[in-house]
């Protein structure tokens, strides 16, 4: 868990600095830094389960608007035959932008759950 938390850590803060040019970047800059913070406390051994649960809640919201907004994943799946989205990093057309963004969501609500079910086991124990 120690590799993984440190990885996701470092990732995360990565992708948090890759949102510097983005219109919306400050709001994506938060949203891979909320995690990036959690896995570094995990790494040090220090387990939040209620702010992993927050998290998993407000990602799963915001994922979910995706899903259904316009341009969103089910535009890009139906509407745009589910076009390559790695094909460039600059996106110019919003479905692809869209899709990115939810497949990011769905990364950070997988390692979020997955530090949840581990602090609550540890726990157990």
């Amino acid at each position: 868990m120690k590799i993984f938390n440190i990885t996701c850590c470092i990732l995360f803060v990565l992708f948090a600095a890759l949102q510097y040019n983005d219109p919306d970047g400050i709001k994506w800059i938060i949203i891979y830094l909320y995690p990036a913070i959690l896995c570094w406390l995990a790494f040090r051994n220090k387990f939040y389960p209620s702010a992993y649960i927050i998290g998993i809640i407000v990602y799963l919201g915001y994922a979910i608007y995706k899903v259904f907004d316009t341009n969103g994943l089910i535009d890009w799946a139906t509407k745009h035959n589910a076009e390559d989205i790695a094909a460039t990093m600059k996106a110019e057309k919003p479905w692809i932008e869209e899709t990115r963004e939810f497949f990011g969501l769905a990364i950070l609500i997988v390692v979020l759950i997955i530090n949840y079910v581990y602090a609550r086991r540890r726990r157990k124990v």
